[in-house]
């Protein structure tokens, strides 16, 4: 198991008389046949919490009940073994169970905020996206689920020293995620409903834009949290964002199924009807309708692959009801894009993210060839950051020679580090060089 130290102090686990302590306990408690009163006597509660990070959720923090007041963490390591669990899908061995190394610890509230004295610890768990034992979510394609889903994430946590134990899960916490309503549902047909995530910013200033983020093809079902979290969209409530806006709605919507669902089964590129927009465009103008605060000349919409293609869809059947569109990794195929469709939404302000080295939206069969006949079309305000490859923009896992999925262009967009232009160049608003959020808030009808 791993471990740590705190506040560089040596690591007492390595004197031998403490080492000798504690196995004579261990070996005591069984012959006694105690070693379970023990643990059920020590066992605490603990909460896990879920973040979202460029490569998807993952539990970053285990938060402690320690049943009395600190002013400072206790002295000595912690071990934590994690296990994961459904029964939706058959988990790899290597993911199902492990150790979790611990960063450090600190005193903090029920919700995992520092504080100066509390009756709480959180420990900080290290998290990458080649740790796949961090991650709340499981990814299947069976009878019984298509795509992410969450499986049953728990902790066994020991302070080495005491041997006390946290082993008693009480809940999660979603810091970005829990600050949207989560039980959203629309019917927009008889017997027919889709779900949503919904964020309200605080009151006052007057009208507020609309943020809509539209899913990929592996966040769809009946839960918004994962829509949320499979792919960092809750960062659209996130105070770096919200404040380029003013403040924002933020609307979520969740195909039961994927956004790209033809009648009938299987996917549509734009070839044929899918089932769904329609339904979503109610649902927005639902939303829109029932929440007055909103600013209707700046409504917004984006998304990602299967999202991509949803929010070109609306684009084209609605084209005056959208102040702009964010896309990435667009998967409306051009050829089924006609050229009056293009001219239809020459003046909508786009804005398109993709990498050329995507192998699952072909570049050259989606955004690159739409971008272009819009252009010829004489559209003035769309852009498009094309990139060599998805790399790891936090610097902490490789940096550019780390190289994510090449389908994963969203992460520039959920990230706010999209700035470049087409040509290599930034995109300027007001002659000032902008971030893809910094351009969108800028935009109305």
């Amino acid at each position: 198991m791993h471990s740590t130290r705190k506040n560089n102090k040596p690591n007492i686990l390595k004197k031998p008389n403490l080492m000798k302590q504690i196995k004579l306990l261990l070996i005591l408690a069984i012959l006694t046949g105690t070693s379970g009163t023990i643990l059920a006597q020590n066992a605490g509660n603990y909460k896990i919490l879920v973040e979202g990070f460029d490569w998807g959720p993952a539990v970053n923090k285990v938060v402690l009940e320690m049943g009395e007041t600190l002013s400072e963490p206790p002295t000595g390591d912690f071990s934590v073994h994690a296990t994961r669990t459904t029964d939706l899908a058959e988990i790899p061995e290597a993911m199902a169970a492990g150790p979790r190394t611990v960063l450090s610890t600190y005193v903090s509230d029920a919700n995992g905020n520092r504080v100066a004295a509390g009756s709480h610890l959180t420990l900080v768990l290290a998290v990458g996206p080649q740790m796949p034992i961090g991650s709340p979510f499981q990814y299947a394609q069976n009878e019984k689920v298509r795509g992410n889903f969450w499986v049953d994430y728990r902790v066994a946590v020991t302070h080495l020293p005491t041997l006390r134990t946290w082993t008693e899960k009480t809940g999660r916490i979603m810091p970005l995620a829990d600050s949207f309503d989560l039980e959203g549902s629309f019917q927009y047909a008889p017997g027919k409903s889709m779900s949503y995530a919904a964020f309200s910013p605080a009151a006052g200033g007057g009208k507020k834009p609309l943020i809509i983020w539209l899913h990929g093809g592996g966040e769809g079902g009946t839960d918004p949290t994962v829509a949320l979290l499979g792919n960092r969209a809750a960062n659209y409530a996130s105070p770096d964002i919200q404040v380029l806006f003013g403040g924002a709605y933020v609307l979520v919507p969740q195909a039961p199924t994927f956004w790209m669902n033809r009648e009938g089964g299987g996917y549509t590129r734009g070839d044929v009807e899918d089932i769904y927009n329609e339904g979503l465009m109610d649902l927005i103008k639902a939303y829109v309708a029932d929440n007055p605060g909103i600013d209707p000349d700046r409504i917004y919409v984006g998304g990602c692959s299967n999202g991509g293609y949803m929010s070109l869809k609306l684009l084209l059947k609605d084209p005056d009801y959208f102040a702009a569109a964010f896309i990435s990794a667009l998967a409306y195929h051009a050829e089924y894009v006609t050229d009056a469709q293009i001219r239809s939404i020459r003046k909508v302000p786009i804005w398109f993210i993709h990498s050329k080295d995507d192998p699952v939206t072909l570049p050259e069969e989606t955004a690159v060839p739409i971008y272009n006949r819009l252009l010829e079309a004489g559209a003035r305000n769309v852009h498009f950051s094309y990139y060599d490859h998805v790399t790891d923009i936090t610097n902490q896992y490789g940096g550019e020679g780390f190289h994510y999925s090449g389908h994963w262009s969203w992460i520039y967009s959920h990230a706010n580090v999209a700035r470049q232009d087409f040509d290599g160049g930034p995109v300027l608003v007001n002659g000032r060089p902008v971030t893809v959020m910094e351009w969108l808030a800028a935009q109305e009808n």
